[in-house]
């Protein structure tokens, strides 16, 4: 929190070689903006030097070259090229440690509609939800539903 927050600025106060501390965070749009901003960091602000990005692409990219950069992305970027996922209170992200609940920066995505879904909108829902659909998120990296 206390980098996130600004009020760690150096690598050195938290162990690291010396050097300014590189934020990257999520635009304020973003759910994960906000849910970084409640789970992480208790609801305090984010430092004015953050640079917010649009998406977890760009947030990993930067990071990966910036070796004074941080950010925080979904579990299907931690292994993008250049960047280093870190232990939170002890435990590392993975998918066993998101589902069993012992990594603490984990939220549950959700969809919503405007009544029941009709039409396409029930078609892509009943297809992510379908074991094909699932398949799919388990290949790109995020973690799916239990049936």
């Amino acid at each position: 929190a206390g980098i996130f927050t600004g009020q760690i600025t150096d690598w050195a106060t938290v162990g690291g070689k010396p050097g300014p501390i590189s934020l990257y965070t999520r635009n304020t749009s973003s759910g994960t903006y906000g849910s970084f901003k409640e789970l992480a960091m208790h609801e305090a602000d984010y430092a004015a030097t953050a640079q917010k990005l649009a998406g977890n692409e760009e947030i990993a990219s930067e990071v990966g070259k910036n070796r004074n950069g941080i950010g925080y992305v979904g579990i299907a970027y931690i292994n993008a090229a250049g960047i280093k996922a870190v232990t939170v209170n002890g435990v590392m992200v993975s998918k066993a440690s998101v589902q069993d609940h012992s990594y603490p920066l984990s939220r549950p995505t959700f969809y919503y509609t405007n009544g029941n879904a009709k039409g396409l909108a029930a078609k892509f829902i009943e297809f992510t939800l379908s074991p094909e659909g699932q398949a799919i998120v388990d290949k790109v990296g995020f973690i799916s539903i239990k049936q």
